[in-house]
C-alpha cells in the first residue's frame, strides 16, 4: 500500500529534475513513430484517424518514460528502508 508520504515523494520526483520535460520529449519522438507506423495509412490514403489510438501513443511512451525515471530516483530510498527494516527486525 502506498502511504500519503511516499505518494508525495513519487510525486516530487515525478516533476523534478527535468522528468516532466525529458518523459515529454521521449514521448513526442516515440509518439510520432508510432503513430506514423500504425495510422500511416490513413495519414497518407486521408481517412480518418482514430484520435482515441493517437492520444493513447504518446501517452503511453510518456508514462513509461515517467515510470523509469521516478523508479531509479525511487531504488536509493526503498533499498535504505529495506536495510532499515532489516535491522530492526534482528534486534
Amino acid at each position: 500500500m502506498v502511504t500519503k508520504q511516499k505518494f508525495m515523494q513519487i510525486w516530487s520526483c515525478t516533476f523534478s529534475g527535468g522528468v516532466a520535460r525529458r518523459s515529454f520529449l521521449v514521448a513526442l519522438v516515440v509518439g510520432t513513430i508510432l503513430n506514423l507506423i500504425n495510422q500511416g495509412d490513413a495519414l497518407l490514403a486521408h481517412t480518418s484517424i482514430n484520435w482515441f489510438k493517437v492520444i493513447l501513443t504518446y501517452l503511453v511512451p510518456y508514462g513509461v518514460c515517467t515510470y523509469g525515471a521516478v523508479s531509479m530516483q525511487l531504488v536509493p530510498s526503498m533499498l535504505a528502508d529495506t536495510k532499515e527494516r532489516r535491522d530492526t527486525a534482528y534486534r
